[in-house]
């Protein structure tokens, strides 16, 4: 165990000692915290699961709009924003996927009101009024079913009262940032309550893109939700959510971390990038990154109350449709852009009966899933890519190998290749026009049956049993159109023809030719194969037996919870997670790594948690591993799915929360990790050369992207203000420096470490009108959130930055 995860535990535990002598007591100023995060409604200290819970009132305070801000308040969360808005990572003690490729599901589920979002772009809108946001930590599929293997985020909205009121807000921020809010609910008639709210968010970008004058990561963003409680009698809630968001912002920008040998082609194709710069807040690309997409569905829960045994009924329907237009190469020269649309309708069923007696509590359920995902991806060449390939094959190979290609190019536009079945065109090589793309369809169809047993032994003493079987079965299909003719090339047999017909038309006897031939080819082979980099994939169809897949998993928990006394509790706890099978609806050419197997984790637990006299505590201690990890690594061109065959972290999770006095709120929450690959044998590699290899063995490596200590920390002072209600509020997050991603080396810059002070103080009069200022990132900290090779760049590596400070004044009123 490293020397910091050992101090942490020795910490964690005399906090946890010396917080009950405090006078461990039934009055607290701490208010109870209620959660659902084993979808029975308990105690967050009878919760024998750790989760941390974000309440309304930090939200409101903390100034948290959308689910990629609570990583500031939640250690044990890491979100991270890729190439455009709509593509986010949601990680929990390190483990999570599934961004970039629709194929691939998230092993972090994230429910709103109980409803499953099945993809990050789906969850990442602004939020409306909650309740509390729960985050549960580690596997979580005995409840939470396939999609859960690393944890679940679960936001849980507040429900119409039935009483008339409302409240409106406008936010003025830097940057020319503007949020209006508005909200109101009521009745309808005694039985019937309603709620509407909406929200209009924008703000400029703070990256330039010089070539086109226009800000880069902005935001223009609005949505509509409407929220109806039919509450007939006293047994029986039905409740009905719809909600629409739309988002059309530019974005995302990049930074330069290394600029390769493949610069002096960029500028010969009449292009550059700003270099070696990953705090620039300017760029050069000849378009500006486009995010357009429409998120919205509808569902109802029935809840009704038979007396000894409660029924729930969740019903959803959801669709996302999205577009995204990126310059692929992130420099001003014309050479690939890549615009992916994606659709995805999904609708789910949820059944679950709850009971119990005096010594048993049970709940039994069923969920059932189908989705349809449709998606086309283009990387179509620009004017520029013809002649910045001409440059690097000039520069690497010298005039002999432009002579080659040259040969080659020619002898297709003469038809010389027809025989090799080359007869799709008779363009130049990398001439202007559509590249490659691909039309990729994905069905997933899945039923889980779960149950949850508690049995308990005494008044302090409960042993329970969760039980889930899962049933998965996925279609993909992926065609792709190759019009990139020079990757479609067998070399070994086109350099050898095209020699032969150069070395015959200039005089060469044909006797000498085989030999010339034979000499010349593979050199000529080797300096021409790092332009084959677009070649034409494995496609999926029903011959392929990786098109579809038939998973079927049981998962469990076993758990002992015991109270120490009224204000103490511990747990012990063994839980197994899984997720199905999942598909490469990339580019990815790679026959072996059009699908990943189901990724299998397990997680043995120690838990801890207590209330005193003025405040409260947790503690979880645990030893995690997955089997199979589903590995999704952009390559340059594509994404590389494979599974890693064994990943495990080691780590301690402490949250507390004290008042020294009833004015003053202080929280402390640290999560210390120890990640390690067990075995990935065919983990991805830095290529910083043509022909590098692809892949490297990272057993016993450290993974990327995982920090070893991650701090949250807030005080909140409240007060009155000539006699209204005040706060003023800090919190801090810190998250210690790591390399970002396997295949882009820290010794470049790609790595990331987080130090983010946020302030914020309000007051709100007896009537109703508030004022609050706050500062998020106010010391204007830069760091990278992502890294990435560049593409058709060997040797050139680039990322995706932080969001510098941002201020602003927020005015509201309630009614």
């Amino acid at each position: 165990m490293p020397k910091n995860l050992k101090r942490g535990v020795a910490l964690a535990v005399l906090a946890c000692i010396g917080a009950p002598s405090v006078s461990l007591a039934q009055e607290t100023v701490l208010e109870e915290i209620v959660v659902t995060a084993t979808k029975r409604t308990q105690t967050l200290q009878e919760t024998p699961v750790a989760v941390t819970v974000t309440t309304a009132e930090t939200i409101e305070q903390a100034q948290i709009l959308d689910i990629n801000d609570l990583q500031s308040v939640v250690p044990s969360l890491r979100i991270t924003q890729l190439q455009n808005s709509t593509n986010t990572n949601f990680v929990i003690r390190g483990f999570g996927n599934g961004a970039n490729n629709p194929g691939i599901e998230p092993s972090v589920g994230v429910f709103v009101d109980g409803v499953f979002r099945s993809r990050s772009a789906g969850a990442i809108a602004d939020l409306p009024t909650l309740e509390r946001v729960e985050v549960i930590n580690g596997p979580q599929s005995t409840l939470f079913g396939k999609n859960a293997s690393a944890g679940v985020i679960s936001v849980i909205t507040a429900k119409p009262t039935g009483e008339f009121g409302g409240k409106a807000s406008a936010t003025i921020a830097n940057r020319d940032g503007y949020i209006v809010k508005g909200e109101v609910e009521g009745a309808i008639s005694d039985t019937v309550a309603y709620k509407v709210s909406g929200s209009v968010n924008k703000k400029d970008g703070f990256v330039t893109n010089e070539v086109t004058g226009n800000d880069i990561n902005n935001r223009d963003r609005y949505n509509i939700r409407g929220d109806l409680l039919f509450t007939p009698n006293d047994n029986l809630e039905i409740r009905v959510i719809a909600d629409f968001d739309n988002i059309d912002e530019e974005c995302c920008a990049t930074v330069n971390l290394l600029a390769g040998p493949t610069q002096a082609g960029l500028q010969a194709a009449g292009g550059d990038l700003i270099a070696n710069d990953p705090e620039s807040r300017t760029q050069l690309t000849n378009i500006d990154p486009t995010n357009e997409q429409d998120n919205y569905g509808l569902s109802v829960q029935v809840d009704y109350d038979f007396g000894n045994v409660a029924f729930t009924s969740i019903t959803s329907y959801r669709e996302i449709d999205s577009f995204s237009n990126i310059d692929a190469d992130f420099t001003s020269a014309d050479l690939v852009t890549n615009d992916i649309q994606t659709d995805i309708e999904t609708f789910t069923q949820e059944f679950r009966l709850t009971g119990g007696g005096d010594n048993f509590d049970w709940q039994v359920g069923a969920f059932y899933f189908n989705e349809d995902i449709d998606t086309v991806n283009n990387l179509p060449f620009g004017e520029g890519f013809r002649p910045f390939v001409n440059a690097l094959v000039e520069g690497g190979g010298g005039q002999p190998a432009l002579d080659l290609f040259n040969g080659l190019d020619g002898a297709l536009q003469a038809g010389a290749f027809v025989p090799l079945g080359i007869d799709q065109s008779t363009a130049p090589f990398f001439a202007a026009g559509p590249g490659v793309g691909e039309i990729g369809t994905l069905e997933n169809e899945s039923i889980s049956l779960f149950g949850q047993f508690d049995y308990h032994i005494n008044d302090r003493l409960t042993a329970s049993l969760g039980l889930n079987y899962t049933y998965d079965e996925k279609d993909a299909t992926i065609t792709q159109f190759p019009n990139d003719i020079f990757s479609s090339l067998d070399l070994a047999t086109a350099v050898p023809v095209a020699i032969g017909q150069s070395l015959a038309a200039a005089g060469v006897p044909a006797a000498a030719i085989p030999g010339a031939v034979a000499g010349a080819a593979p050199d000529a082979i080797a300096g021409l194969l790092p332009l084959q980099f677009l070649p034409p994939l494995v496609n999926l169809n029903s011959n392929d037996p990786e098109s579809s897949t038939d998973d079927d998993e049981l998962t469990y928990t076993l758990k002992l919870a015991y109270e120490l006394t009224d204000n103490l509790n511990v747990y012990a706890s063994y839980a197994t997670g899984y997720k199905a099978s999942s598909f490469n609806l990339s580019r990815d050419s790679t026959p072996g790594l059009r699908s990943a197997d189901p990724e299998e984790a397990e997680v043995f637990e120690i838990g801890l948690k207590g209330r005193f006299s003025r405040g409260s505590f947790n503690l979880a201690i645990f030893d995690q591993s997955l089997e199979d990890f589903q590995s999704n690594t952009f390559i340059g061109a594509s994404f590389a799915l494979t599974n890693a065959e064994e990943q495990s972290v080691q780590g301690i999770e402490f949250d507390i929360t004290y008042f020294p006095i009833d004015a003053l709120k202080l929280t402390f929450a640290t999560t210390l990790l120890d990640p390690e690959f067990d075995s990935f044998i065919n983990g991805p590699a830095v290529v910083l050369n043509p022909g590098d290899p692809t892949t490297t063995d990272l057993s016993g490596q450290q993974p990327a992207g995982i920090h070893e200590v991650s701090i949250s920390t807030s005080a909140t002072y409240s007060f009155n203000l000539a006699g209204n209600p005040a706060f003023v509020r800090g919190d801090y997050y810190f998250e210690d420096e790591q390399q970002i991603t396997e295949n882009v080396p820290a010794s470049f810059g790609g790595v990331r470490e987080t130090k983010n002070l946020n302030l914020s103080a309000g007051i709100t009069t007896e009537s109703g009108y508030g004022i609050s200022l706050w500062a998020r990132n106010i010391t204007d900290h830069d760091t990278l959130i992502s890294t990435f090779p560049g593409i058709a760049q060997t040797g050139t590596f680039n990322g995706y930055r932080n969001e510098p400070r941002t201020y602003g004044i927020t005015v509201s009123k309630e009614f």
